[in-house]
């Protein structure tokens, strides 16, 4: 029971980073209307962006400052660059011309560091023991800076114009445009916002894990499913469905392993779509 208890824990922990990049795609999923499969290379590059700033700041909150900003850039100017001139298109290109993006993202952060993986220098620490339950305090300290960040997001979303400008585009995008809302503005802040959030979440596992290009990508499925599970276009959801897969895979570690926990994304996404292919906050929505 002690060891199901650590392994919920270290879910949690990984869930929390799931729900974080499901987050990602379900925003701009939920007003750009399509599945960002940057999200994962942009995870990627706010990692790199952390290690470096935090080399030459000496300082982690400097360098995940640097990273959120490095990945917030990447959104803007792949949304100035490419999105903006896919947005008459069909989702399809743009689900396409993402894939493009994330593979420009990767080998360019392949040829600049390699491909070899690196940590982050962080001091060694003694776990904690609850109850014969061990805490790694890294482990509370990246819980701590996952929740400040979703907190600042619905934050955002909820109690700033802009935020609520976002929300008006997403439950209708033609009677927001005829209500004065600027849809050029709206777009630059939703991917300034989702890439800030996919970079925290990339700085956060490679301070669980390690950093390597390819990091991001493996993620990507897992935060597809989270954001499927959620109900697609709803921050709420995908974050709590990350919470959920996650705390799933690590907890059927001692029975599939650790190879193929991945597998239970899969699973998920299948099951989702054959059954409730809303997910489990999304709702229904009528065509005439």
């Amino acid at each position: 029971m002690t060891d199901l208890l650590e392994l919920a824990i270290a879910g949690l922990m990984s869930g929390l980073v799931i729900g974080l990049a499901a987050l990602a795609v379900t925003l701009v999923f939920g007003i750009a209307r399509f599945a960002n499969a940057a999200t994962g290379d942009t995870m990627t590059l706010g990692a790199y962006a952390t290690l470096g700033g935090t080399a030459a700041t000496g300082s982690l909150i400097a360098g995940g400052a640097i990273g959120i900003l490095a990945g917030a850039a990447a959104g803007v100017i792949a949304y100035a660059t490419v999105f903006r001139k896919l947005e008459r298109r069909s989702p399809v290109a743009a689900l396409l011309a993402s894939i493009g993006v994330g593979f420009v993202i990767r080998a360019g952060l392949g040829l600049v560091y390699g491909h070899g993986q690196q940590v982050f220098q962080l001091p060694l620490v003694r776990p904690w023991r609850v109850w014969g339950i061990r805490i790694q305090p890294t482990d509370l300290e990246i819980a701590a800076a996952a929740l400040a960040t979703l907190a600042a997001v619905f934050l955002i979303l909820h109690a700033t114009p802009i935020g609520r400008q976002m929300r008006a585009v997403a439950d209708d995008p033609d009677l927001a445009r005829v209500s004065g809302i600027a849809p050029r503005r709206v777009m630059i802040a939703l991917w300034a916002l989702a890439g800030g959030v996919a970079a925290v979440a990339g700085c956060l596992l490679g301070i669980k894990t390690v950093v390597a290009p390819e990091m991001g990508w493996d993620m990507l499925l897992p935060a597809f499913a989270a954001a499927i599970l959620g109900g697609i276009g709803h921050p709420v959801g995908a974050v709590v469905a990350g919470v959920l897969l996650g705390i799933a895979q690590e907890t059927a570690t001692p029975w599939v392993g650790f190879t193929y926990k991945i597998a239970l994304s899969f699973a998920v996404l299948l099951l989702v779509l054959l059954v409730r292919p809303r997910g489990l906050f999304g709702r229904i929505e009528g065509v005439r």
